[in-house]
């Protein structure tokens, strides 16, 4: 989901709440990633470049770089293509980022097959050392 756009003296970006805790890829060895609009209308609008980042305040932290793409705006929905199996392994809970929900698609069916922990899931884990209680 795209949270907004800032638009720069040389660049634009497009800030998305995914980040490269979800997908590493493009940061770790720069994987190229389809993005297309998840609304139909946009499809068909101009296009203009932008880099597709995330919210964590990291240099990598990116999805795409001075890619073409239609003038994505606050709430527009965007998918990421061929990042299933790649976000499900590689990503990390980093920034305390919850890990992404996993959801299996097969034609026009779907299902969240690994659901987003919660906080409270994710420091439940947490364990506090005897010596320092």
């Amino acid at each position: 989901r795209v949270l907004y756009t800032k638009t720069g003296a040389n660049r634009t970006f497009t800030i998305v709440d995914a980040a490269m805790n979800d997908l590493i890829r493009p940061t770790l060895y720069e994987a190229w990633h389809e993005i297309w609009p998840v609304r139909e209308a946009l499809r068909d609008e101009s296009s203009r470049t932008t880099d597709v980042v995330g919210p964590v305040c990291e240099t990598g932290d990116y999805l795409a770089l001075d890619r073409a793409l239609p003038a994505f705006h606050e709430g527009d929905l965007m998918a990421v293509m061929t990042a299933g199996a790649y976000g499900a392994v590689l990503s990390s809970t980093y920034n305390t980022r919850p890990l992404i929900p996993e959801v299996m698609v097969a034609g026009g069916d779907y299902e969240v097959i690994r659901p987003r922990p919660s906080y409270e899931e994710m420091l439940a884990r947490e364990r506090i050392p005897e010596w320092l209680k």
